[in-house]
């Protein structure tokens, strides 16, 4: 099964959004496959944010994504990259579509409430990044048939 990384930002912690987010992924049939709050350092930034590093902007990240704990989530399903790329909607939260994630609760282009894989072999490396082996685990919801048709489960 497809897995991709999603980190719920501090502006999604400080604003209690978390429960909504999640409610959103599993109304979605997305599965939670790891979950865990961390306190974010600027040494696994500058490995996530690699291509950002050498930008004038690339402090400011490193303030608000350490601003508070952050909740990093693995989530399983079929195309859940793509799936949840289109859930979170475009970075700037001002451009993004309304139900989407960033356009429902999002007026910023740095504080814009999730981080999103952009391909499945990016999420294989983010999702090593931040999760250890034995913390991702390997489970079919009881209530999968009601989401994905026969075969649709990939």
């Amino acid at each position: 099964m497809e897995k991709t990384l999603v980190i719920l930002k501090p502006s999604a912690i400080a604003r209690c959004l978390v429960g909504e987010i999640i409610k959103r992924i599993e109304n979605r049939g997305l599965f939670i496959c790891g979950m865990k709050m961390m306190q974010l350092d600027e040494n696994i930034l500058r490995q996530h944010y690699a291509h950002l590093v050498d930008k004038p902007f690339f402090p400011s990240i490193v303030k608000s994504m350490t601003a508070t704990p952050v909740i990093v989530m693995a989530l399983g399903g079929t195309d859940v990259v793509e799936v949840f790329r289109t859930m979170t909607g475009v970075t700037n939260g001002r451009n993004a579509a309304p139900g989407t994630l960033r356009g429902d609760f999002s007026m910023s282009g740095q504080a814009n409430i999730v981080h999103a894989s952009d391909s499945v072999e990016n999420a294989k490396i983010e999702i090593n990044r931040f999760f250890k082996p034995e913390e991702i685990f390997e489970y079919i919801p009881a209530n999968v048939d009601f989401y994905y048709g026969d075969g649709e489960l990939k």
